[in-house]
């Protein structure tokens, strides 16, 4: 136990070669698995027991982190005075993760699902938001018994209950268009914009369209910021291949262009890389017990807000560092632009390549919407700036003009809310429920389980293609290196003639 607890992934061979070099005891492979599938159940927990302590967890959960909502579903049973109910859905949204996302100001909020994996698998869904730094913040979970419209729109009730959404609410949502979501979203909030992610959207064009040029013509016209550009690049497109821009058109742009993008969410983002990175931080904690699954992603937020406050310590300046670098860049560029008063509170600025657009300062808005879509204000904005203190007017700092979404107080105010630590199992109050939780059913799938991530179509074209280069290479090298037998005529060193070896001799006299 003490070595698993040290090395939850100890192979079972090196189990069995440290206890013959320990202890002088040689096992079988079989008895060493089964030996370590039981310290694993007693350092990890049981999976079916968990489901019984499950209600106490989530009163200790509930008592040290003010605010948590936890929410337990179960599968109705017919008999009303049965002493257990089944497992089916478990919500948890901690309370300090809620205060600090609503203190961020950034309503917006990325959707996606991971497997579960061990006896009872099913689904974790998970709704990631953005810091004030362009970082994730994890802001809820679930576990489902799968990924549906059902266990989405359960999921999304949740959330909207912690967040105060309703069917009128403006928000934002990004996700990869996973099974059921879409519907999902339609039906409870009609009103919000729903962005998919581009790579997932490129993944399928590439299944029928493989080229290189298809992807640059995609890129150009996700990141375009104006409807004209949008408009130009996808006419080149139609150009280029008509049947691939039929394609992209049955996808309405305001799902995946910038130039359809509405200002609401301050943010440009076109990738769920959000939920991406969580997911890839819970793959060690998916194959756990319940429990211990809950308490796996509970202790990475823990560590996370840690990690974040250590680097928020450093940080001096009115900005985020993510918002000072784009500001730097934003006014670096902006010197090569030259800004028009017209008498108002509008300038025309024209700078190199013809790119020429007109500043709304009262509005803080500018034709090219990068000032909309991001909050920071673009090099054209910048360029105004310029113009209103060479003409003595009272500009102030350049810092207040960018949203208060990366101001670094704001960053502050988000990781100020800790996640609290909880105490051991023993000192859980305990709930006072009349009813058992028990397990779902599981039917074990047939062959091994399989533990690593699918392989898109993209990323196995990409491998084969460093495959292909790797070979070359090393056909090269041993090209340069040693000299070819290639048009060299062999000789048996037994009846001395030539066209075979001495293996493949059939001569007499040799024999």
């Amino acid at each position: 136990m003490d070595q698993i607890e040290a090395n939850p992934g100890l192979p079972v061979r090196a189990l069995q070669e440290q206890l013959q070099s320990t202890y002088g005891v040689s096992i079988s492979e079989e008895k060493a698995f089964r030996a370590r599938a039981l310290a694993t159940k007693n350092v990890a927990g049981d999976y079916v027991k968990q489901y019984a302590a499950l209600r106490d967890y989530v009163l200790e959960l509930q008592k040290t982190n003010e605010g948590t909502t936890v929410k337990i579903d179960v599968v109705s049973e017919p008999v009303v005075s049965s002493p257990t109910r089944q497992f089916r859905r478990i919500y948890v949204c901690l309370g300090p993760l809620k205060k600090g996302f609503k203190a961020g100001l950034r309503e917006f909020l990325g959707l996606d699902g991971a497997f579960v994996k061990g006896p009872f698998p099913g689904q974790i869904l998970s709704a990631v938001g953005v810091d004030s730094n362009n970082g994730t913040y994890p802001l809820a979970y679930a576990v489902v018994e799968s990924e549906n419209t059902s266990s989405w729109k359960w999921f999304l009730q949740c959330l909207a209950e912690d967040l105060d959404l309703y069917s009128n609410s403006n928000f934002t949502f990004i996700s990869d268009r996973q099974k059921g979501l879409l519907p999902a979203i339609e039906q409870l909030f009609p009103n919000a914009e729903h962005r998919f992610c581009i790579r997932h959207i490129y993944q399928n064009m590439r299944i029928r369209f493989k080229t290189t040029e298809y992807k640059e013509y995609f890129w150009r016209c996700a990141t375009a910021t104006t409807i004209p550009e949008f408009e130009a690049v996808m006419v080149e497109l139609r150009n280029y291949d008509i049947e691939a821009y039929q394609w992209l058109l049955k996808i309405p742009p305001h799902h995946w262009a910038r130039s359809h993008f509405s200002g609401r969410a301050i943010s440009d983002m076109l990738l769920n890389n959000l939920c991406e990175v969580f997911n890839s931080k819970l793959v060690k904690g998916r194959d756990k017990p319940i429990i211990s699954c809950l308490e796996f992603i509970r202790e990475y937020l823990m560590k996370r807000v840690c990690n974040v406050m250590k680097v928020l310590n450093k940080c001096q300046g009115p900005l985020t560092p993510t918002g000072t670098r784009i500001l730097e860049s934003n006014t670096t560029l902006a010197s090569k632009y030259h800004a028009r008063w017209n008498g108002g509170q509008k300038y025309q600025v024209k700078g190199p390549w013809n790119d020429q657009h007109v500043v709304d300062m009262e509005k803080r808005e500018c034709s090219c919407r990068k000032w909309e879509l991001t909050g920071i204000p673009c090099k054209h904005a910048i360029a105004s700036l310029n113009e209103m203190a060479d003409n003595n007017e009272k500009v102030g700092e350049l810092y207040t003009y960018v949203h208060k979404v990366y101001w670094l107080d704001t960053w502050k105010e988000m990781y100020s809310f800790k996640v609290e630590p909880i105490k051991g199992r023993a000192m859980w109050p305990k709930s006072d429920c009349p009813t058992t939780l028990v397990p779902p059913p599981h039917n074990k799938a047939i062959g091994r389980p399989k533990k690593k991530r699918r392989i898109t179509a993209e990323e196995r074209i990409e491998i084969q293609q460093r495959k292909r280069q790797a070979n070359s290479q090393s056909q090269n090298d041993n090209e340069t290196q040693s000299l070819s037998r290639k048009f060299l005529t062999v000789t048996c060193s037994k009846c001395k003639q030539n066209g075979h070896n001495a293996r493949t001799c059939k001569s007499k006299d040799g024999n």
